[in-house]
């Protein structure tokens, strides 16, 4: 069912969240009672939405009537996550003036990351219901029967920001693909491929500035030229208009323009250079370059599927592809593929930067805020707080049950699963040998069940919970192994950097919800290590080492920048007098990072940079 949008953005406007998932969307109503979670001494309402196989929607408003602070929502999520692991959390103020949504992503092998989207009363509302509007779900589909997997990939689909960018990233590939096949007149293969990206990258700069009303006032200033150009004559767009846009219009000043150029191009302003400099392909063959019109008109049409803007301000109209989209593009395809960066399997080069990388950034920020890493308030009371959240899921497979499941349970129907704390599966679900065999060494010494047999522990559907190949022996070994490394957690006692390695924890979901939940000092500390840091690939050779530690470095300083914002915005809302000192490196970063279009963007762009100039 598609999402009614006209009465959709009423009832977002009006925060009536039952009736947009109900009725609109077509979730179930959510049974269950209102519950009273207290944070650090301040008390929440949370009340129930709406549900769908277990994956549930709440409303949470505080005692003091604004909505809490970016720690205290994250602390909140962590605590209903031990009742329902998948879920959406929705904060509002109480003259429900502004609705704050969260839902984290979770994927195996990357650290939990949260997502989050603001709607204001007076904004229409546009993207986030365009969002929503992939969680609808069809009568139909629950006649042919639909599962809490199904719902939770529809809500990744639609609220991780990540999906568009793919989205648009897969489409792009295909359209560089076809725009290739129209260039002429460059003899080398590479250099063809290079030249259309260059090409599209400064098209898709084109589009952005010209739906502002940049070029002549015209938010559809080159498909209005392009259509000019036919009718002068064919094939002529490339070269007749835009060499001339690139080389003359946005290289020079207007008054240094030839008149025929300001006649054929209008209005369109001085951009000092950057991508419309001459390029050296263009220097060595720009004479035989050729583009027939149908490239562009191919290319065009696919950036007319898409709304194009700049601004991220969150009073402004919320439309559809952004420079973050952009910077993806160019992280992913333009520089990983003119740099060759595909050799190494991803596996490896992300243990080795993983284990190497995060520890000295944790030693650095460390040595500059000891306090961070020292006392009752430290940052190792994350890993007490959640021990299974650090222990990666191959340790803890057929261990500890997932979040939403019994772990007693044998059923096999398609119920929709239980909502439950996460707890260990008891020895009673093992077979007898193995339960006789894990107590009583004699036992198990010649039993070949135990030692050589396949180790079969089935969940509700029948999925294996055992690692391939896996023996009983090796299974109970794991096992017990799981469970100490539980209780140390639990216990307090892993509190160095050097124990996350050795006990092999995962060391990036840990330094990311560090930086999540980091005061000002911690995060000063954690930002100087980053801008600080210098990697020097191993291999000396594909780059791909380099690569790792971007995936790596990148979403942490994407959270050192959304960190710095959450506290920015608290302070101004709170009103509390503050020393600029405190909060200067904050404000210096993100004008940077505002000065270069957006966070991803900028982070991508910054590390991309430092890769390429370690592996050049």
């Amino acid at each position: 069912m598609a999402l009614d949008m006209v009465r959709a953005r009423d009832w977002l406007a009006k925060s009536a969240l039952k009736e947009l998932f109900v009725q609109g969307l077509g979730w179930d109503r959510f049974r269950g009672k209102a519950m009273d979670v207290e944070v650090d001494g301040i008390g929440f309402a949370v009340e129930p939405v709406a549900e769908k196989c277990g994956f549930a929607v709440f409303l949470c408003r505080s005692a003091g009537g604004a909505i809490p602070d970016y720690p205290t929502r994250r602390k909140l999520e962590a605590r209903i996550r031990k009742l329902y692991h998948e879920h959406i959390i929705v904060f509002t103020d109480d003259m429900q003036t502004e609705q704050k949504w969260l839902w984290v992503r979770r994927e195996p092998g990357k650290p939990t990351v949260g997502r989050e989207y603001t709607y204001r009363q007076g904004q229409s509302g546009e993207a986030l219901l365009q969002r929503l509007n992939e969680l609808a779900v069809e009568l139909e589909e629950e006649l042919k029967g639909i599962t809490i997997v199904d719902i939770a990939g529809r809500v990744a689909k639609g609220l991780d920001r990540d999906k568009v960018s793919k989205k648009f990233y897969t489409r792009f590939k295909d359209e560089h693909a076809k725009f290739l096949k129209f260039l002429k007149g460059i003899p080398d293969e590479h250099l063809q491929r290079w030249y259309a990206s260059v090409m599209l990258n400064r098209l898709m700069f084109i589009y952005f500035i010209q739906k502002k009303g940049f070029l002549s006032g015209d938010v559809d200033y080159l498909g209005s030229k392009l259509a000019e150009s036919k009718q002068r004559g064919r094939d002529r767009f490339y070269r007749d208009f835009l060499c001339p846009l690139f080389f003359e219009g946005f290289a020079k000043k207007e008054a240094d323009r030839e008149p025929k150029t300001r006649k054929l191009l209008g209005k369109v302003p001085y951009l000092n250079g950057g991508i419309f400099q001459l390029h050296q392909i263009e220097t060595a063959h720009g004479r035989a370059i050729e583009v027939p019109d149908k490239a562009f008109e191919a290319l065009f049409a696919f950036f007319d599927e898409y709304r194009w803007h700049l601004d991220e301000r969150p009073l402004k109209d919320d439309k559809e592809i952004n420079p973050d989209v952009l910077g993806y593009i160019f992280e992913k395809y333009i520089n990983q593929k003119q740099m060759g960066a595909y050799y190494t399997k991803e596996d490896i080069t992300e243990y080795i930067g993983r284990n190497t990388i995060v520890p000295r950034l944790l030693d650095i920020a460390r040595k500059n805020c000891k306090v961070a890493f020292e006392g009752d308030g430290a940052v190792w009371r994350l890993l007490q707080a959640d021990p299974d959240r650090y222990i990666f899921e191959p340790v803890r497979r057929g261990v500890i049950a997932d979040r939403g499941h019994d772990p007693n349970s044998t059923s096999n129907s398609g119920s929709c699963p239980r909502n439950l704390e996460p707890s260990v599966i008891p020895e009673s679900r093992l077979p007898d040998f193995v339960q006789k065999g894990m107590h009583d060494p004699k036992a198990r010494m010649f039993e070949k069940r135990y030692n050589l047999g396949d180790a079969e522990l089935l969940d509700d559907k029948g999925n294996k919970l055992t690692l391939p190949t896996e023996t009983w022996r090796e299974y109970v070994a794991r096992r017990q192994r799981c469970l100490e490394l539980r209780k140390k957690l639990a216990k307090g006692e892993v509190r160095d950097v050097n124990d996350l390695i050795t006990y092999n924890l995962d060391i990036r979901q840990f330094a990311q919800d560090a930086v999540e939940d980091a005061g000002p000092e911690l995060l000063r500390a954690v930002w100087r290590g980053l801008n600080g840091m210098s990697v020097l690939d191993p291999t000396c050779g594909s780059g791909a080492f380099l690569f790792a530690a971007l995936n790596i470095l990148e979403p942490l300083y994407v959270a050192c920048i959304n960190r710095m914002r959450v506290l920015l915005g608290d302070l101004a809302q709170s009103g509390r007098k503050h020393s600029p000192k405190s909060t200067k490196t904050s404000a210096k970063s993100l004008s940077r990072s505002n000065n270069t279009r957006t966070n991803t963007t900028s982070s991508s762009r910054r590390l991309s940079s430092a890769t390429s100039t370690a592996w050049t």
